[in-house]
């Protein structure tokens, strides 16, 4: 009977990677303060690959007094269709470290938060990222000194660390389209009515000053409109009002990719062409945001570097502080250049 092949061990990986054993147990076990190369360690990551090494989890719990899990709690983005971003932003920089992530849903309840947090704390995670949504303040239970928080898309009055999306310079570049286009005669479809209130949203507002900045800078005065709620619904009723009103309009602004689908279709039922009557902006990216016709420019929330940035931090890879990211203009074929 074949004896079964052994398990390769530190050594083997020393061997083939041409480091020391003490170099590939600080690079494989991500330990802080190391002067290794990045070459080094690619090299190292390679050879265990190869050999099919994984260090044994248990020692090394031992030895570092850490599980090598994160804590994933999210408010809906599990259960949403945002959750692709969010959840492999996550996932793949922590496999990259050699982590695993527990995940929880709390589905907007801050009791379900107080809940997950505890099961976490018990489970005895290296650290939690709090993943939202919607990027709004939240109240976080007691987490125990030693355990660091990152809030993905979110703040806290105790200003734990956190990453934002960069929603001013989203507003000022999806205006400036626009504006380099020609358009002057511009709506806004629409502000939410309580954005202003932090338990709703702490950035939707820098998204709109980023757009009446970039506007009043051109010399331009946009019509606007509110919203109760952002969906096609609301966004359909506002457009058709404000075309109603305006019918000189020849771009609209909408506040999210949703909102955008109203306005595509109050157009068509006023039998407007977009773009060639009326152009198009807006916000979000989301996978509809593709399959409109023609295509729609929106800025993208940058759900999978959110997580991803939360995530390093957690890991030691980033510095536990306020990371705020860009979110890319993708320009597609909703806007139609003005022509003198």
């Amino acid at each position: 009977m074949p004896k079964p092949a052994q398990r390769p061990t530190l050594a083997d990986v020393a061997a083939a990677s041409g480091m020391s054993k003490s170099a590939v147990s600080m690079i494989l076990n991500d330990r802080p303060g190391s002067r290794l190369s990045p070459e080094a360690a690619i090299r190292v990551r390679e050879a265990a690959e190869a050999l099919g090494y994984r260090p044994n989890p248990a020692a090394q719990s031992l030895r570092w007094g850490k599980t090598r899990t994160i804590g994933f709690v999210s408010d809906m983005v599990t259960v949403t269709r945002l959750a692709p971003g969010m959840i492999s932003g996550a996932l793949r920089t922590a496999r990259a470290h050699g982590h695993t992530v527990l995940m929880a849903e709390t589905e907007g309840n801050p009791a379900h938060l107080t809940e997950a947090v505890a099961s976490m704390l018990h489970q005895r995670v290296d650290g939690i990222v709090v993943a939202l949504m919607q990027a709004r303040l939240i109240l976080l239970p007691h987490i125990p000194e030693g355990v660091p928080v990152v809030i993905a898309n979110g703040t806290t009055p105790g200003d734990h660390p956190n990453v934002l999306p960069e929603e001013y310079a989203a507003g000022r570049g999806i205006a400036d389209i626009l504006i380099r286009a020609g358009h002057t005669r511009i709506g806004v479809v629409g502000e939410l009515e309580n954005a202003d209130d932090p338990l709703v949203s702490v950035t939707i507002p820098q998204r709109f000053q980023g757009i009446y900045d970039a506007l009043d800078a051109a010399g331009i005065a946009p019509e606007r409109t509110t919203l109760p709620a952002w969906n096609p619904r609301t966004g359909h009723a506002a457009a058709l009002r404000m075309l109603a009103a305006h019918p000189d309009l020849t771009a609209i602004i909408a506040c999210t990719d949703g909102v955008a689908v109203g306005v595509y279709q109050a157009a068509h039922e006023l039998g407007l062409e977009i773009p060639r009557d009326l152009s198009v902006v807006s916000f979000d990216d989301e996978e509809l945001a593709t399959f409109l016709r023609p295509a729609l420019t929106t800025a993208r929330l940058p759900y999978i570097d959110m997580a991803r940035y939360a995530t390093e931090m957690i890991l030691g890879l980033r510095d536990l502080t306020h990371e705020v990211v860009p979110m890319p203009l993708m320009t597609r074929h909703s806007v139609r250049p003005i022509t003198a």
